[in-house]
């Protein structure tokens, strides 16, 4: 980064406050010093997410997620560090300078790509849009009469119409895109020849715009019966992540900044959450067919705490997505599931019930854990003694699962209804069945007491005193230390230069490590109540410095005896000697509480 560029981030994070920054986004409370929210990178109902403000940077003693303002809004808006110097840069009304050393280049070369590949994918959305009302459409316009959507919605949706396969590769190279950037961007695919195509050829167009209010990829739907697929998204490309965006959040976002947003209804097609839009229903996302990930899961919880699925008709059958749901309850997640009448989709239900019938549905919506006992149930013939009993075996690990004896108590009572079978004994039953492992659950390795776990230990609490310039660790010589891990290597070079320079500043250690790190995680962690500032914190951090110098004088020590082993004269045997005798001697001074 050259010298400019540097002063320009640093001019930018001066002038972008990380705490009203972050304050913008989530709601802050200030304790003492710092301020302190629940993490919006986990579910947590206690907050355990700090602001360090003098020193301007966060981190959460939870999950561990940690950063300067520009980690904080990589982060929270899922973009790359240009992008998110950008939104900074016009919060501050500050323009970003060019730079020009290698990285830093291949940084701008990147976001030249990325900028060039989004005009691109704006300009065929405007191509598509063209096309819907040039007088040629008349097969997609007669579609969207027959779906009930308005030409208004329409617009707003950027819908828009392929023609044919040739028009739209011939219109982005008469614009001066090269036929790289069209397959690159995915609107065009090449034949066995090469020969460029419109990828979504002949179909009414869905643009896809992400959260940023950027065309992202295209979704197509067939208008007449073929062997080709009804839907086809354009496919995974650079710019479009499917499993990291979700379908509608551009005008979700703006309902959200407007104050209307109290809940999510996510459906899982386009087609079904613009019906549902049409409808009034403004809250509406689509998971674009997916299985839901963690990263559509944390960009619902920016919006809300409360979501509906609203899936097919056939949905409770699918044992798989169903239990896919659970991502978004571990994300703290409130999640309701709206049962679906007679194997309808909600475009169906709009159709042919309207806005009051689908409203209906949504008032019968269930918690996700009484979801799944009744989509186990809609499995079995409870008249059939055989099927009866494989239901309470699959529903009972199911109500393992609640969160409280209330919960349970009242999903064995409708299980009770449904069987026949006592509370009591389905109660008994309950106590020997084996709740279902979580969808990301590992087994955790046994924890680490040995020796290696200790220096590590007593290495970070070092590094956090120096870094966050305790006056007992003012004195500490970092350089006398053999740090083992990289992290800790790298946190010592940054203390050091830092001490030259006549000051650590905590936050640019995420310049030099990053927001990834492990290891500068559990050194943060280190920073939370009085654990580095109390009496006993120095006394601590005392016994550390004489651990790690012990364990560094005795691998001084066997190092020597080494090299003494291989020494061919005997002057190197003597020298060699000498030197492991000096050791020694402070290894014995050390024993005693001295300091080298």
């Amino acid at each position: 980064m050259d010298g400019n560029y540097a002063e320009f981030i640093r001019e930018l994070k001066e002038k972008n406050d990380i705490t009203e920054v972050i304050g913008s986004y989530v709601k802050l409370e200030r304790r003492g010093y710092s301020y302190w929210a629940c993490c919006p990178f986990h579910h947590e109902k206690t907050p355990s997410f700090s602001i360090n403000a003098a020193d301007r940077y966060y981190h959460c003693f939870g999950c561990g997620a940690s950063g300067d303002v520009i980690g904080f809004v990589k982060a929270y808006e899922n973009v790359d560090f240009a992008q998110a110097v950008q939104i900074l840069a016009a919060r501050a009304h500050l323009e970003v300078p060019a730079y020009d050393d290698r990285s830093a280049e291949e940084a701008a070369a990147k976001k030249r790509k990325r900028d060039r590949l989004l005009n691109l994918l704006r300009d065929t959305a405007r191509f598509y849009f063209k096309n819907l009302y040039a007088g040629k459409a008349e097969k997609h316009l007669a579609y969207l009469d027959r779906r009930g959507i308005s030409p208004s919605t329409a617009k707003k949706f950027g819908i828009g119409a392929s023609l044919d396969y040739n028009a739209l590769p011939a219109y982005l190279l008469a614009q001066g895109y090269t036929a790289e950037e069209c397959a690159e961007s995915g609107v065009c695919s090449r034949t066995p020849e090469g020969r460029l195509f419109d990828a979504e050829a002949e179909r009414l167009i869905i643009p896809i715009i992400n959260h940023m209010d950027e065309v992202i990829a295209f979704g197509g739907r067939l208008l007449e019966k073929s062997d080709r697929a009804k839907y086809k998204n354009t496919r995974e490309t650079a710019i479009f992540n499917k499993s990291k965006n979700l379908y509608n959040m551009n005008l979700v976002k703006k309902e959200k900044r407007a104050g209307g947003l109290s809940s999510l209804i996510m459906v899982e097609g386009y087609m079904d959450a613009i019906s549902l839009y049409e409808a009034g229903f403004k809250n509406v996302v689509a998971s674009m067919g997916t299985s839901l990930t963690k990263e559509q899961a944390r960009l619902c919880k920016r919006y809300t705490d409360n979501v509906f699925i609203s899936y097919d008709g056939d949905f409770a059958g699918q044992k798989a997505n169903l239990r896919g749901l659970d991502i978004l309850k571990q994300e703290g997640l409130k999640v309701r599931v709206v049962p679906m009448p007679d194997g309808l989709d909600p475009d169906d239900v709009i159709r042919t019930r309207g806005a009051d019938g689908y409203r209906a549905c949504i008032d019968e919506a269930m918690p996700l854990i009484d979801f799944r006992i009744h989509a186990a149930q809609l499995k079995y013939d409870l008249k059939k003694t055989d099927e009866k009993r494989d239901f309470i075996r699959e529903a009972l690990p199911i109500v393992k699962e609640a969160e409280s004896a209330t919960e349970r108590e009242v999903l064995l009572k409708r299980i009770s209804a449904a069987t026949g079978v006592t509370v009591s004994s389905l109660q008994r039953d309950l106590e020997g069945a084996k709740a279902p492992p979580a969808a990301d659950e590992r087994e955790a390795p046994p924890p680490r007491t040995d020796d290696a776990d200790q220096t590590k230990k007593a290495a970070r609490f070092i590094l956090a005193a120096c870094l966050l310039s305790k006056k007992y660790a003012a004195e500490c010589d970092l350089a006398s230390f053999d740090f083992a891990d990289p992290d800790h290597r790298a946190i010592a070079e940054y203390i050091a230069e830092g001490r030259k320079a006549g000051g650590v500043r905590p936050s640019g250690v995420f310049d030099v490590l990053g927001s990834d790190s492990a290891e500068l995680c559990e050194v943060l962690n280190l920073d939370y109540g009085d654990n580095l500032d109390s009496e006993a914190a120095v006394k601590y951090f005392n016994d550390c410095v004489l651990a790690l110098s012990r364990k560094a004088m005795g691998e001084r020590i066997a190092r020597e005896r080494e090299n003494y082993e291989k020494a061919a004269t005997a002057e190197e045997k003597r020298e060699i000697l000498s030197r492991i005798n000096e050791y020694t001697k402070k290894m014995k001074n050390l024993s005693f509480g001295g300091r080298t």
